[in-house]
């Protein structure tokens, strides 16, 4: 999927997200944020400046959040995001209430909305992960002017092409008809079960 995708279906289709910040002390802390809606450079969501999150918001603008969707583990789809957010202010708020009418019986009235502001998550890297696939599927993206950093287990030119990794695999998602063999990349766990067994040391994490 392209990125815009993965960002719709966070909103639409998961919506509730578990957040992680950072307090004064260096300390993360969670918190559970709805993501309300989003365009191809980022996610919007609300909060009132009153609240606790608010403040970890402005002191530091690195955040990170997980969402999942599905009724047990092998029927879950996850995608993490981590970024950088920026308050962009209650202009959008209309917008966002609109779309989220649920957001009215929690502040019913205008005078009640006084405290809220948006926040933008404009750059961003994320992964989708989904556990409902045999072998499961992975996919990486970036929003924003992000850049991804390639990461997962990689086979060098060393590989003398014993296959053991295949062996251990539980996806079974390497290509062992080349060598150096080939980790699928997007169906790969990253347990690290083929860097433990390999003899030559071929196995390279990143």
């Amino acid at each position: 999927m392209q990125t815009r995708n993965y960002l719709k279906y966070i909103v639409e289709e998961i919506h509730s997200t578990v957040f992680a910040t950072v307090d004064q002390t260096g300390h993360p802390v969670t918190c559970a944020i709805d993501i309300m809606d989003c365009d191809d450079s980022g996610l919007y969501f609300l909060t009132a400046k009153g609240k606790n999150f608010y403040d970890r918001l402005k002191t530091n603008p690195n955040i990170a959040f997980t969402a999942m969707k599905g009724e047990d583990t092998l029927s879950c789809v996850a995608v993490s995001v981590q970024g950088k957010v920026k308050e962009i202010g209650p202009d959008r708020l209309p917008a966002l209430f609109e779309k989220n009418p649920y957001m009215e019986k929690i502040y019913p009235d205008i005078r009640s909305r006084g405290v809220l502001t948006v926040f933008k998550i404009y750059e961003g890297t994320g992964e989708w992960f989904d556990l409902s696939k045999l072998p499961v599927e992975r996919d990486a993206f970036s929003f924003g002017g992000a850049q991804r950093e390639e990461s997962g287990y990689f086979v060098a030119d060393r590989c003398i092409g014993c296959k053991l990794c295949y062996s251990k695999c539980p996806q079974k998602c390497i290509d062992i008809t080349r060598k150096p063999v080939v980790i699928q990349q997007e169906h790969c766990l990253r347990c690290g079960n083929c860097f433990e067994i390999c003899p030559a040391r071929a196995i390279e994490r990143r």
